[in-house]
């Protein structure tokens, strides 16, 4: 349990450690950021067991693109920053301004792949990145350091030398065109020094440039030697080092001296006859103790140029396999390699020669457009195969911002030890990046350098206010597993390959998915939900568990008098024998469990294909039958608990029973006949009405589809990548009545509803959601598809955790323009079934903050 001490002196701590609650859902930035808003969170996370466990703090992760590549003019996420100097004023600068974030993916070398949201400058590109900064480009002259965790922006000066083109990378000077490759972040702003002091490096392909202060001007080294252009440079000592493509070293000692070419490339004879000279990347580093200067050649990586006649193309890989959402490939021995090299730069005139350097020992190198990255990283197996993060190993990304032709594979480590070979992967599905991927390592290690005291009320006013902006509360959402789960591997490699097997998707319908962590699924399935409660099971027991606090409610066993469990071991605790063969449906959480109640109020019904039972909190199950001879058993498909009354829909031909709850014998049931007869086959729901007092059933076409079995072809939707598709319309219908009025005068007439108003209905696995979208429109404006979330239409998802549907999820608008068509959400058809979790509907929702976060003073 996480615990603090105040300033009174008085021991607080947080009741079931909300902290780690809180902080696993968030995405990574912002959970660092929530961790180091106040002095109180960051000592209890500090302590805490469980909070790495959940979020990759201090693991080299790949910062890239979101796989839904949402538009920039469609980014609906928003911040407010606020700083405050000393004596409350607070800074002009920064007061209040609205700054747009980015929806990014952080991708960790041994888990899936989750969610950040870094602060963004609108159209603004990642040119360099070290630590809890990255460098932002814009247009015209508009660079910025930005703290990634609190905001925080930095503007830095244009190089007057250089004048600006219309494309934000490529500058000229004296009639030449320079490329800029990234900004190299060699010493980091900080609060000691007021933000003002740092150094950053303008590396082009002809040029560098250097600033130390934002106040001052950038200074250009001039280099009369240059042969050819830069690949890389950094910092070292005071003296900047910058290398070239072709391996060629130079200082400059800004004070006295400079440029000095200190080096060629001491690149082995034998790989410059092979051609593999032209055709590797340069970089510089560190050591770790930072004594001496560290020179890295990369070789064999494609991308896809033409040099000078030698046409390179993508080495075959000799491995392939599907972990953590990508496909990691294997590269045989002399396809691709690597080289590193040591040099003592106390002495530079003349300097020392290069020493090859053939282990790093516990350390690996991280390289690309960021900073360079060295690190200690420990070997670890998982299931007896070698995890991707590695020691002694040097991992490549991007070497520059702009890149026509991206490397590949993308993501490289060469590891130093001679009988490992070259592994590599890429980071999204498909290719159209809006900004390079950089290797960034998430944590609250400076949170006392961010300057944000006691944010914690601000951070939550800010969320709860956003109007839906950055979570779409009460908006309702797929919650389904994540579409790494349904590619490149197969169930069962899956299964045991994943350290992070507990993450899945919240989907809003126009809007980017978000990654959510539910530790609590591990090794469960869910079989139903209700509000912030989910009823799962695993191979021993069925539970109730609260999303966010994870409360933990075990449910007694089904009556061995009226069913028998599976015989077998491996069956999970959904797997039934019961006379005929009995399929489990899914659990309706009918009532869910409250405080004021002591968790014990819920009401539950197991819905069975063939029976039904009924639990109240505190007793037993019980089994509602409906006494129909052998072999015409009811054929039940939803069930719902209304007014003390348990309401059942025979699939079949649409009759509902009903039976009362307050009888503890339960008696025979009513029998309401249907509202509609004919020979259609019709998938039926059972709802509430949206004040709780009328039973709604609900009809949609069971299948539907485009003569001659044509399926249509899938439309990409960008704002959250969901694939959709039109289908020609159908029949949906809404009834209504009130069953206990119609039970006592005996006369059941449904009465149909046509239209839900402001209104629509969310139907699935999960209890009847009855949404307000005042604010939405019924129908486009021009009839396209999106926005796919409207009023006044039923949605439809996976009826139980066995039906296999296809197409999946379902719109129908209760009043349809003429020809209108039917909205579909295709999920991958290949693979789903291996998913084991049945997609449904979720409303994430901020109204129990208050009640799931209480400090308790002790």
């Amino acid at each position: 349990m996480a615990r603090s001490i105040n300033e009174s002196g008085s021991s607080w701590v947080f009741p079931d450690g909300p902290l780690e609650e809180i902080a696993s859902r968030c995405d990574v930035i912002t959970a660092a950021s929530l961790v180091g808003s106040c002095k109180f969170y960051h000592d209890s996370a500090t302590q805490s067991v469980a909070l790495p466990a959940s979020q990759p703090f201090g693991m080299p992760c790949v910062l890239h693109t979101h796989q839904t590549e949402v538009p920039p003019a469609h980014n609906p996420f928003y911040r407010v920053h606020k700083f405050k100097q000393e004596g409350a004023q607070k800074d002009k600068q920064h007061d209040a301004k609205d700054r747009k974030g980015t929806l990014c993916q952080l991708t960790p070398l041994d888990r899936i792949s989750s969610d950040a949201v870094i602060p963004d400058g609108g159209t603004g590109m990642w040119a360099g990145a070290n630590g809890d900064w990255i460098a932002l480009l814009g247009f015209p002259w508009n660079w910025e350091l930005v703290n990634v965790y609190t905001g925080r922006r930095i503007p830095l000066p244009p190089i007057s030398e250089f004048k600006s083109t219309p494309d934000k990378l490529v500058f000229e000077s004296n009639d030449q065109h320079l490329q800029l490759l990234k900004i190299a972040i060699c010493r980091v702003p900080t609060a000691a020094s007021n933000y003002t002091s740092f150094s950053v490096l303008a590396i082009f392909n002809a040029a560098i440039a250097v600033l130390h202060c934002a106040s001052s001007r950038w200074t250009v080294l001039d280099n009369q030697f240059l042969a050819y252009g830069y690949s890389d440079a950094i910092i070292h000592k005071g003296i900047v080092f910058a290398v070239t493509q072709t391996g060629e070293v130079y200082a400059w000692n800004q004070l006295s001296w400079g440029p000095l070419l200190i080096s060629t490339a001491p690149i082995p004879p034998e790989l410059d006859e092979q051609g593999r000279y032209n055709l590797g990347s340069w970089w510089l580093a560190r050591s770790p103790d930072g004594s001496r200067l560290f020179l890295v050649h990369t070789w064999g990586v494609t991308d896809g140029r033409d040099y000078t006649g030698l046409v390179r193309i993508l080495p075959a890989a000799a491995t392939s396999e599907g972990r953590h959402g990508r496909t990691i490939r294997g590269y045989g021995k002399g396809l691709l390699g690597c080289e590193v090299y040591s040099m003592d730069t106390s002495q530079l005139m003349p300097p020392r020669p290069w020493r090859r350097i053939i282990s790093l020992g516990s350390y690996s190198l991280f390289l690309g457009v960021n900073y360079p990255i060295i690190i200690p990283v420990e070997d670890g197996a998982e299931h007896d195969r070698p995890n991707m993060a590695r020691s002694n190993s040097v991992y490549t990304s991007h070497h520059a911002v702009g890149l026509a032709y991206p490397p590949s594979p993308e993501i490289c480590r060469f590891s130093l030890n001679s009988e490992d070979c070259t592994v590599g992967f890429q980071t999204n599905i498909r290719w159209t990046w809006r900004q390079v991927p950089l290797w960034l390592i998430p944590s609250f290690a400076n949170a006392r350098q961010w300057n944000l005291p006691s944010r914690h009320r601000e951070l939550y006013d800010m969320i709860s206010k956003d109007e839906g902006k950055m979570h779409h509360w009460d908006e309702p959402c797929l919650l389904m597993p994540p579409p790494a789960y349904w590619f490149d591997e197969h169930w069962d490699v899956a299964r045991t390959s994943r350290l992070h097997d507990t993450v899945y998707d919240l989907v809003p319908l126009d809007h980017p998915r978000r990654s959510v962590a539910l530790p609590f699924m591990h090794d469960r399935k869910w079989l139903g939900a209700n509000g912030d409660w989910i009823a799962a099971a695993d191979h021993h027991e069925w539970c109730l568990v609260n999303v966010y606090t994870e409360r933990h409610i075990p449910l007694p066993s089904l009556p061995d008098s009226k069913i028998d469990h599976s015989s077998f071991s491996y069956q999970p605790a959904y797997s039934f024998n019961w006379g005929p063969a009995i399929d489990l449906l899914k659990i309706v959480i009918c009532q869910v469990p409250t405080k004021g109640g002591r968790y014990a109020d819920y009401k539950l019904i197991a819905l069975f294909d063939k029976t039904i039972f009924y639990l109240e909190g505190g007793g037993d199950w019980r089994m509602l039958e409906a006494l129909t001879p052998a072999p015409d058993y009811p054929n039940y498909c939803d069930a719902i608990e209304l007014r003390g009354h348990v309401f059942a829909v025979d699939e079949t031909d649409g009759s509902t029973y009903f039976w009362d709850t307050a009888n503890e014998n339960l008696m025979l049931p009513f029998v309401i006949p249907p509202p509609v007869v004919d020979d259609q086959q019709y998938a039926w729901f059972l709802a509430p009405s949206a004040d709780g007092k009328r039973l709604m059933i609900i009809l949609t076409v069971n299948k539907i589809g485009i003569a001659n079995a044509e399926v249509p072809p899938d439309i990409p939707y960008a704002a959250n990548g969901l694939q959709l598709r039109q289908y020609p319309p159908v029949a949906t219908y809404v009834f209504e009545l009130d069953p206990l009025s119609t039970a006592r005068a005996g006369d059941f007439l449904w009465r149909q509803v046509n239209s839900l108003s402001d209104h629509s209905l969310f139907l699935g696995l999960n209890y009847p959601i009855i949404a307000n979208l005042k604010k939405r429109e019924s129908k486009a404006p021009d009839g396209t598809l999106v926005p796919f979330m409207r009023k006044n239409c039923v949605y439809t998802a996976y009826r139980n955790i066995r039906y296999n549907q296809y197409p999946k999820i379902l719109r129908c608008n209760l009043q349809p323009d003429e020809g209108e068509t039917v909205g579909v959400i295709s999920l991958p058809k290949d693979g789903w079934d291996s998913v084991r979790q049945a997609a449904m509907w979720f409303k994430p929702a901020l109204n129990i903050a208050r009640s799931v976060l209480p400090l308790k003073k002790q």
